[in-house]
């Protein structure tokens, strides 16, 4: 049985209901690596400088860069778009060309620019709430809006979010057609992150869709993700986009922009998003440097995704043999075989006694493994979140037994 986000007061004023990273809100899970989730300031300083300084990790991060660094970044923008274009004044320019660039990837009729996810997802629900008559919005108890944003979606947008499952899965075709309450819209976050970065078969998700559909409720992709789940589905973008009616995409998570994200669907739900986005305060004078990052995002890593999708299995895989080689009594690599270029590690032992291993494996080595913060999830059970990015292609498989065996011997002598 469904049950409200209202109903639920461990998930009031913004208190953490789902298996993420650690108690208390978590204003943006991406920025694990600078937020101090640690037992102490301390262990936190050392995890990033370790994780700056060494030579081999798995991703090199953009955001946690220098100033210097990100600003370079924005050398390479003659090459997406006409630097003697006039800036952006509230949406224009280089922000309209960064719309049309999205709604071409993802085949809709247009999109829309916005400075955050959350506003663009509470601001795409409220205009469907209004189109379908009911504020009720189904989505997954594990989704970013119930366990990372403050319950934005009923404090802020008068919507009223309703779970139709808990489980660290997607929701099935079933939970959806026989939830007992009714609703509007059905938001599916893909892939589901605090879940372990999952996805559905290709055809457990048209299935889901199709349900939807059979209650006459529009479908809402969170799609903050939405740009690595090709690999897995063995479609483009625009054949995964065709199944919803909105898509929210995010210019950072993967694309190592600056931060923003879009809003795609029919021209007249942008249109109607736009107003919305200005009331909410959304239409900012300039975003030149974020738009200017995004194109270069879309250029430099969206053809590079399914790479970095590819090799997240080979060390997903080498992973697990390097930690049974170092002795490890039990430990869990989820998705066995990762969906995305994203996924987790289960380990039993304190996350403050895995988290020590980790940061000094990476300061007396120079090679990290674990570069993310590891989160309680039990007595004597944590996990933490690995990253594959470009950094990644240069470890072989041997590599990444060595330094994983190697991790595993200074935990168990640690534990």
């Amino acid at each position: 049985m469904g049950d409200t986000a209202e109903n639920r007061t461990a998930a009031q004023d913004g208190r953490r209901t789902g298996p993420g990273p650690g108690p208390g809100p978590d204003p943006d899970p991406d920025l694990d690596l600078e937020t101090d989730r640690e037992p102490g300031q301390k262990l936190r300083e050392r995890r990033v400088a370790a994780w700056r300084s060494a030579p081999r990790v798995l991703a090199r991060l953009g955001f946690l860069g220098p100033l210097r660094e990100r600003l370079a970044l924005l050398e390479a923008a003659g090459s997406v778009y006409d630097l003697d274009e006039t800036a952006d004044l509230y949406g224009g320019g280089v922000v309209e060309a960064l719309e049309e660039r999205v709604a071409g990837l993802l085949g809709t009729e247009a999109a829309a620019f916005f400075p955050t996810g959350t506003m663009a997802q509470q601001v795409a629900l409220r205009c469907w709430a209004g189109r379908s008559g009911s504020p009720v919005v189904a989505l997954h108890g594990l989704s970013h809006p119930e366990v990372h944003e403050r319950n934005a979606f009923s404090r802020v947008g008068g919507l009223r979010p309703v779970r139709v499952t808990s489980e660290p899965r997607m929701p099935t075709a079933a939970e959806v057609r026989d939830f007992d309450e009714p609703f509007g819209a059905l938001m599916l976050e893909l892939p589901l992150r605090d879940a372990g970065f999952v996805l559905p078969t290709w055809e457990e998700l048209t299935e889901v869709v199709d349900a939807a559909r059979e209650r006459e409720a529009v479908v809402h992709f969170d799609g903050a993700r939405l740009w690595e789940c090709t690999t897995h589905f063995g479609r483009p973008l625009e054949e995964i986009a065709a199944l919803a009616d909105s898509v929210y995409v995010s210019f950072y998570k993967s694309l190592d922009g600056f931060g923003g994200a879009a809003l795609a669907g029919p021209a007249t739900l942008t249109e109607e998003a736009k107003a919305w986005r200005h009331r909410y305060g959304g239409n900012v004078f300039q975003q030149f440097p974020t738009a200017l990052s995004a194109l270069i995002g879309l250029e430099r890593e969206l053809p590079r995704l399914p790479e970095y999708v590819t090799h997240a299995r080979v060390v997903a895989a080498a992973l697990r043999e390097g930690l049974e080689a170092g002795g490890l009594p039990w430990f869990r690599v989820h998705p066995e075989v990762p969906h995305t270029h994203d996924f987790q590690v289960w380990l039993p032992y304190d996350a403050g006694v895995v988290a020590e291993a980790a940061i000094r494996a990476a300061e007396e080595t120079g090679t990290v493994l674990f570069a993310n913060h590891w989160g309680s999830k039990g007595p004597g059970l944590s996990s933490t979140e690995v990253y594959v990015r470009a950094a990644a292609l240069e470890w072989a498989a041997d590599d990444v037994r060595a330094a994983a065996s190697d991790f595993a011997r200074r935990l168990t002598a640690d534990g």
